[in-house]
């Protein structure tokens, strides 16, 4: 398996579970669930990405170093 969907794999739920612990449903108008849910999934998507991009490219370094 490739390492970078393994670590995708990983991250996304944790990045889930750090983006929902934002309180920002106090800059959203009252009865928006659906824009804060996706705004949700995008922070968590887009987080995902930096954090997992950074990994690989570590791993990737590590290699060249050995």
């Amino acid at each position: 398996m490739n390492i970078k969907i393994l670590l995708y794999i990983l991250v996304i739920p944790i990045s889930m579970w750090v983006v929902t612990s934002l309180n920002i449903e106090k800059h959203f108008k009252k009865g928006s669930i659906n824009q804060i849910k996706t705004l949700y999934v995008l922070l968590s998507l887009s987080l995902s990405y930096l954090i997992v991009n950074f990994l690989y490219d570590f791993y990737e370094i590590s290699q060249i170093i050995k």
